[in-house]
């Protein structure tokens, strides 16, 4: 073999493993030196390298023949980064990124246990990623584009630095208390002023979460509340009873008789009466995967303690409407904010509103679902 040649295979060789080596190296997305060693130390699919492409020889090769099949290359399914049953830092820094978009309740454990995988499932069918409850390099590009790195404290369950605290005073408050009040955590007008009423509120939302209740707010308390919650209105700052309905208008529909308007554009349900609306909800409604349907329906049943027998939650206040969904209260709505979804049915969050509106609604009632 001439030098030349050998020169030339010597290239071919490395630039095979170069080529090998950053196809793995491409998969680390993650800022994390663990995630990263995991992905470069994946193994590589196996292939068969058609015989075109091998290091040139020096003994003769034999004639090809006719009847000679093609070579075939095998491609194996990506490897998932994380599974059910993996435990270490990974799972920490997984679990504290799923937290601050509120799919996974501190504390932190760093087990990939059957809450990760809920989370990780919700997040991706959120998303119209393939829900399987496993973390794909897809999955975790996604995840990371969304979230900051946690911090040693989130990790941990550890108090973090203090962003708010008593004796704190300006429009930043203001508007926190705005938050804690959309969770009937802060009760009353908000101020400027962070005082025994916001350490309260703060602590009762920590002590619910399973993070450090200190009644400061850190920034993993912060996270969780804003992912939670939606930016308060000029209305909610100057404490004016804010029109979830925010203006819309009503659908043709519901402008005569008796019918409860439901309008998913502002996420509201108004209780009209010949034209006039006597109440106005917040409301939610399906995931992507399970619609709450639109249309012209009726109250075809009531029912104050209903059961839901495909999924054994509780459903109180339920007013069917279309073949299983119901307008009901929902708890975890009232937990969670937006930040979850109904299987379909319109959840509420207001008890007391939905109990008084329940004792008005008759079986028969149109129910109008539709978007502005």
């Amino acid at each position: 073999m001439s030098r030349l040649t050998t020169a030339t295979a010597g290239l071919v060789v490395l630039a095979t493993a170069a080529a090998a080596t950053y196809g793995v190296y491409a998969l680390a997305t993650s800022t994390d030196a663990a995630l990263r060693e995991r992905a470069t130390t994946a193994p590589v699919a196996a292939r068969v390298v058609p015989a075109a492409q091998a290091a040139p020889s020096t003994s003769p090769s034999p004639a090809p023949s006719r009847s000679t099949a093609p070579a075939v290359k095998v491609v194996a399914a990506p490897e998932p980064l994380l599974r059910r049953g993996d435990t270490g830092l990974r799972v920490r820094e997984l679990q504290g990124r799923l937290s601050q978009l509120a799919w996974f309740t501190p504390p932190v454990t760093g087990r990939y246990d059957a809450a990760t995988a809920g989370g990780v499932r919700g997040f991706q069918a959120k998303r119209a990623l393939p829900a399987t409850g496993t973390l794909d390099p897809v999955t975790w590009r996604r995840l990371v584009r969304m979230t900051r790195t946690p911090s040693r404290a989130e990790l941990f369950n550890l108090a973090g630095p203090a962003l708010f605290e008593r004796g704190d005073d300006g429009r930043a408050v203001r508007r926190l208390q705005a938050r804690l009040r959309q969770l009937a955590w802060y009760a009353g007008d908000v101020t400027d002023h962070y005082g025994d009423r916001t350490v309260a509120a703060v602590q009762g939302f920590q002590g619910k979460r399973h993070i450090p209740v200190t009644g400061k707010v850190d920034r993993r308390t912060l996270d969780l509340l804003v992912g939670m919650t939606t930016d308060p209105t000029a209305a909610e700052l100057a404490n004016k009873k804010p029109d979830p309905a925010d203006g819309r208008p009503l659908d043709a529909r519901c402008r005569t008789g008796r019918a409860l308007c439901i309008d998913k554009t502002s996420n509201s349900l108004r209780w009209v009466v010949d034209g006039t609306v006597r109440t106005t909800l917040d409301v939610r409604f399906g995931a992507a995967y399970t619609p709450t349907r639109e249309g012209l329906f009726s109250v075809y049943l009531k029912d104050r303690d209903h059961v839901s027998h495909l999924y054994g939650s509780a459903m109180p206040l339920s007013m069917f409407f279309s073949r299983g969904q119901a307008v009901h209260y929902s708890s975890d709505f009232a937990a969670r904010g937006y930040a979850g979804a109904s299987h379909g049915c319109v959840n509420v969050r207001d008890y007391s509103a939905l109990a008084t509106l329940f004792d008005r609604v008759h079986v028969g009632d149109k129910v109008v679902v539709y978007r502005s």
